[in-house]
């Protein structure tokens, strides 16, 4: 669970920022000391300043630490401009643990869940009851579940129980909330195991892209070519012949043929009495120039065993540069004495069998549990309704029917609004005939959920339960405010949450 409770002291850190210089008609000057500063602070009030607690600063060397004078007995989401009271629990007088829409919960999984999860309960038991419906719909098969909204609190809890119970999850982070956040984005593909992963919204608009990494999860194919050693050895003989032609041994060195020439009116006059000298010195740093080949001997002695035996040779020059002990090595003429006196295949054979991942054009070996598993078909994809999407939906299906008239529609809405509408129309493309269902709000064509069950609640409740090793089927990125001891908090942590680009947390103000 990651939580990051504020604990620095918000007024102190105020009082020492500069305030930004004023001028006589009222726009705000910068100082370049300002200037060089990667965050530039806001003017604050002094009212504001005032209203900030007073809460030591607290380091990474032992500092001085803040002792909580308040016992937690309660916590919140944010709805809208307000903390929520439905989306709350709360630990009565008698020590039971309430919650704003469901009561009183049951023991002993509500004292084993952190208060700040149990604010969550909603969402989480929304994400148990859309993965339940599929489950049912796919008789307790296992494949490949799409989530549009993974980063948002009812699509992570859906995406990681559909992981958990052994099916792969391809998660789609939301542009107008988290995709722009590298760290989210990262921390949803290690929250999805293999073959699963997490998206940015940006990816799965490219249909083509994102289809083929739907189906290679499906499938377990990884769209790797099996290597071809009889087209591995062609493309080198066309790059060897190439190469002898552009740089033959009847130049001093394997460079252009430009390069050796005295230019007038390029070079200087003083410069060519020991233009020669210099040039010759100039020229020792380069390989000398390729031998001529005879493209009929190349094609009847070089094999590919002759091939993988001058690949290996390659293998030992790497070894030999990085202990210092590399001698002369002439490609060109390396190849023009295997041909002359051809090496013995079975030392290509022996090299390729011995090394997973070595430079051999013969080796198909991995190491064990290398190879990608199959997520299996799809059973199913969730869509969490945000707000831009159900704008989109709404708009859309004002319109008409015809698809002139739907495209006309999002014409008229925002980019991200756009954006939602098509990338859920790519999920939903990719899982075929398999249902749908569609969490916060009612699509038409679609199974939703709004309100969950008392059986969606009890597998939430299971599933945020923290067992002996500290593990849970569902977590959360939770950022608290505590405000039992400062009530300002309160208010900005509805600030925090309502801001744009508010950040990848689910705020949860403690009182």
């Amino acid at each position: 669970m990651l939580r990051l409770t504020l604990s620095a002291g918000p007024r102190a850190a105020a009082r020492k920022t500069p305030m930004a210089a004023t001028t006589a008609s009222g726009t705000t000057t910068r100082t370049f000391a300002d200037m060089m500063d990667k965050q530039i602070p806001e003017p604050r009030s002094q009212e504001l300043i005032d209203k900030l607690p007073d809460i030591p600063f607290t380091t990474a060397f032992g500092g001085e630490e803040y002792e909580y004078k308040t016992p937690v007995t309660s916590a919140h989401m944010i709805e809208g401009e307000k903390v929520s009271t439905k989306d709350s629990v709360a630990i009565s007088p008698e020590g039971s643990v309430v919650h704003g829409r469901y009561g009183a919960l049951p023991e002993p999984a509500a004292s084993s869940v952190p208060l700040e999860f149990l604010a969550l309960l909603r969402p989480a038991a929304q994400g148990a009851a859309a993965m339940r419906i599929l489950n049912e719909k796919a008789g307790g098969k296992k494949g490949t579940v799409l989530v549009y909204g993974c980063s948002l609190p009812a699509g992570t809890a859906a995406g990681q129980l559909a992981s958990t119970s052994g099916n792969a999850v391809v998660g789609v982070v939301t542009t107008s909330h988290h995709s722009g956040n590298d760290d989210l984005s990262l921390s949803m593909k290690e929250t999805f195991p293999e073959p699963g992963l997490a998206v940015p919204e940006e990816f799965a608009l490219c249909k083509g892209a994102f289809r083929d990494v739907v189906q290679g999860i499906v499938t377990g194919d990884e769209g790797l070519p099996e290597s071809d050693p009889d087209a591995m050895l062609q493309e080198f003989k066309k790059n060897f012949v190439d190469y002898c032609e552009a740089y033959p041994d009847s130049r001093p060195a394997a460079v252009d043929e430009e390069v050796i020439e005295w230019k007038e009116g390029v070079y200087m006059p003083k410069d060519q009495e020991f233009f020669d000298i210099n040039m010759e010195a100039y020229l020792s740093q380069f390989p000398p120039g390729a031998p001529p080949v005879d493209q009929a001997k190349l094609d009847a002695v070089f094999t590919p065993q002759q091939y993988q035996v001058f690949r290996d040779k390659f293998w030992a020059q790497t070894t030999a540069l990085l202990t210092e002990t590399a001698k002369d090595f002439s490609p060109p003429h390396e190849v023009q004495n295997q041909i002359r006196e051809p090496e013995d295949p079975a030392k290509a054979m022996a090299f390729a069998s011995g090394f997973p991942f070595s430079f051999s054009i013969f080796n198909k070996k991995f190491p064990e549990e290398m190879d990608m598993k199959a997520g299996g078909a799809p059973i199913g994809a969730v869509i969490v309704a945000t707000p831009e999407l159900m704008v989109a939906v709404n708009a859309v299906a004002a319109a008409g029917k015809t698809v002139r008239e739907m495209m006309e529609a999002l014409a008229f809405v925002t980019k991200e609004q756009k954006d939602a509408f098509l990338t859920v129309r790519s999920v939903i493309q990719n899982v075929g005939n398999a249902p749908v269902v569609v969490i916060g709000a009612k699509i038409a064509g679609f199974e939703s959920v709004m309100e969950p069950e008392d059986k969606d609640i009890s597998e939430a409740l299971s599933a945020m339960d923290i067992d002996e090793a500290g593990n849970t089927r569902v977590n959360f990125f939770v950022q608290s405010y505590r405000a039992s001891d400062f009530p300002f908090y309160g208010d900005y942590a509805i600030h925090r949450a309502n801001e744009v680009c508010s950040g990848p947390r689910n705020i949860i103000v403690l009182k």
